[in-house]
């Protein structure tokens, strides 16, 4: 008898995709119906702003990945059907955007990610 292997997500991938810039590779992490909320400055917790499915999150993650500025997976903590990661970023300009999210999976594949971002104004 054996016994089937659990899927696991992909942190190498997840590193990858956000210091190489790559939505693509950001996107292939998310189940289809996945729905992403963003909590920061502009878009508080009473009004948060959500995204749902892949589409949705391709443009969001096309967006951010686009500009002009570096990213850093600084810390990321898998346990179970759970993730969590700190992203550092900056911009040219200096300025600075921290983030910090966490995620749900089913199927080694994110569901639910909410994330926090702050940035210097």
């Amino acid at each position: 008898m054996s016994t089937a292997a659990r899927p696991t997500f992909d942190t190498e991938a997840l590193r990858r995709g956000i210091e190489g810039r790559s939505a693509a590779d950001l996107l292939s992490l998310y189940a289809d119906d996945a729905e992403v909320r963003v909590v920061d400055h502009n878009t508080q917790p009473s009004h948060p702003m959500v995204k749902r499915g892949r589409g949705e999150i391709a443009a969001m993650l096309n967006d951010v990945y686009s500009r002009d500025m570096t990213h850093k997976l600084e810390q990321c903590v898998v346990d179970g059907d759970h993730v969590a990661f700190t992203e550092s970023c900056q911009y040219p300009d200096g300025v600075k955007v921290l983030a910090s999210s966490m995620m749900s999976l089913r199927g080694g594949k994110i569901v639910e990610h909410t994330l926090l971002q702050a940035w210097d104004e």
